[in-house]
């Protein structure tokens, strides 16, 4: 008798942090079932510490590999799919998955529970993931992103912290990067912000992936410290309980240093913050598009380091 359930969500970072919470009232919807995650390599660690979560992965940029995973889920005979990406190629997965309920973005096949209407970017990706739990029959529950750190996370970068002599300064985290090939989501500014803060007792975290290392290692020759490549994604959660606030470029990082529980600034001038901005922080948006009744596109580096510093003092953070 088919029982499991299978949930599909490969990538990018910030869309598979934003559907943590949605896999979590999956996994409690589907209490008595047994759960699998297909993912990417990447995202793998995203769920390490996860309880009740097989997880599956594999390379989704090859029509060979994406064959093969397609074959292993024939074999496991799942009940039902909750596909959470929804592009041609899970599409292709759940075509050829012999899952008789499919749970996905569109209101067309392979899918049979689905939304009555297309997605065309008018709302959240979050809210319109929510959308297809509600056409499965998942009530409506507390969906925000969730990595908790574990409490060897929270070692090491305490561990980082005290060798470094931070553990008692007023940090704040930063992420300049962006994207490789979206060199226009970079904010042009933060080495004036940090300078700012830097003048009023504020300690900045540089954060960021391989890619970044050269950037912040010229932003930390003018102020703040170097975390490049210091922290897995749970240890960046952990990290966000030693820091102020959070002021990142709309990225991966940002959404996922939004599953901490401080305040987590975006900034967003090509990209569509009503649809991209971190859950729970749309009030934290920075954007010159902020306050305008549809979305356009705007340049970042016109966001000038005055107008932030303005509103992280109106909101009381500095």
């Amino acid at each position: 008798m088919r029982k499991n359930i299978l949930i599909l969500k490969l990538g990018a970072l910030g869309d598979v942090v934003m559907a943590t919470g949605l896999i979590r009232l999956i996994q409690r919807h589907h209490g008595d079932c047994q759960h699998t995650l297909v993912t990417s390599p990447a995202y793998a660690g995203l769920f390490s510490s996860w309880s009740g979560l097989e997880i599956k992965t594999f390379d989704r940029k090859s029509l060979l590999s994406t064959l093969a995973v397609s074959l292993w889920i024939r074999r496991k005979q799942f009940l039902r799919v909750y596909d959470l990406q929804s592009n041609d190629r899970t599409a292709l997965i759940c075509s050829l998955s012999g899952i008789p309920e499919k749970a996905g973005n569109h209101p067309r096949l392979p899918y049979n529970i689905h939304p009555d209407s297309y997605y065309t970017g008018k709302c959240h990706i979050h809210a319109r993931m929510q959308e297809i739990l509600s056409a499965a029959g998942i009530p409506s529950g507390a969906a925000d992103p969730c990595l908790p750190p574990a409490q060897a996370d929270r070692e090491i970068v305490s561990d980082w912290l005290k060798m470094r002599g931070l553990q008692h300064k007023k940090l704040v985290i930063m992420h300049a990067g962006a994207s490789a090939g979206r060199p226009e989501k970079r904010w042009p500014h933060f080495s004036e912000l940090a300078g700012y803060l830097a003048d009023t007792g504020y300690l900045t975290v540089w954060i960021g992936a391989q890619d970044d290392r050269e950037l912040n290692a010229s932003l930390a020759r003018v102020t703040g410290v170097d975390a490049s490549a210091a922290f897995s994604f749970t240890q960046l959660v952990a990290l966000t309980e030693h820091a102020r606030f959070v002021l990142a470029n709309d990225s991966g990082p940002m959404h996922v240093l939004a599953c901490g529980n401080i305040p987590v600034y975006g900034l967003f001038g090509p990209t569509n913050w009503r649809r991209n901005h971190a859950v729970g922080q749309r009030d934290r948006v920075l954007s010159l598009d902020r306050d305008g009744p549809d979305f356009r596109a705007t340049r970042l580096q016109d966001l000038k380091a005055d107008r932030v510093i303005r509103q992280l003092e109106q909101d009381g953070v500095l």
